[in-house]
């Protein structure tokens, strides 16, 4: 079993509920109201900071050029497309400069100071074990989503699509092997610190999920 296996079945009930929420399948059929939408666009949106320091800090991280060559081109992709999907959904959906940037909901709060200690830890494992958690959610349940209506307004649809197909699977792919490689060169104590931190993301996944749902 890949070790990154091993830490999904290790928090199966969070998995299972991240990957597969009343949220992300309305979302997917174009029934999810409008204002639950905008209340996880804007909490979302203010990950994007600390996901790039993060990310950008496990390329730094990586053992070496070649390691670090697929996380620097998905970052391109994070300050490019995803960041502009933001500004053209706000925008699409007419929300105010206060709606775009509200104070962080508590379970947003909580996954960034997850994703900043991750960072600060100076432990590419631990680093790797949030990416992981947080991408390999979003590729579990856009993958799902695919077959979307023809007419889902594209704040939903680009969503799925920016989470979904080869390229995005190639990211996650690279991200779980680069955790599978560094799992087999960790101590017990490395272990079980980086399968707490995968187990934490994937507990907050499920509750940014909850409360978007219940906004």
């Amino acid at each position: 079993m890949r070790p990154t296996d091993h830490l999904s079945m290790s928090c199966e009930a969070d998995w299972l509920a991240a990957t597969d929420h009343a949220f992300c399948r309305e979302l997917a059929q174009g029934t999810l109201p409008i204002e639950k939408m905008k209340w996880y666009l804007a909490q979302d949106y203010q990950f994007i900071g600390s996901f790039v320091r993060l990310l950008a800090t496990a390329v730094a991280h990586a053992p070496t050029l070649q390691d670090s060559i697929p996380a620097a081109q998905f970052l391109a992709l994070i300050t490019g497309p995803e960041n502009t999907y933001f500004q053209r959904s706000f925008e699409a959906l007419e929300m105010t400069s206060d709606e775009q940037s509200p104070e962080p909901a508590a379970e947003t709060a909580a996954f960034i100071q997850l994703m900043d200690s991750a960072r600060e830890s100076g432990r590419y494992e631990q680093m790797l074990a949030v990416l992981v958690a947080a991408e390999w959610t979003y590729l579990t349940w856009a993958e799902r989503c695919v077959d979307y209506p023809e007419d889902l307004p594209f704040w939903f649809a680009e969503w799925i699509d920016l989470h979904s197909g080869p390229g995005f699977a190639g990211v996650v792919e690279y991200l779980r092997s680069q955790f599978d490689k560094a799992w087999l060169t960790l101590t017990d104590e490395q272990q079980e610190a980086a399968q707490s931190s995968f187990v934490k993301a994937m507990a907050l996944e499920r509750a940014f999920f909850d409360a978007a749902y219940k906004a």
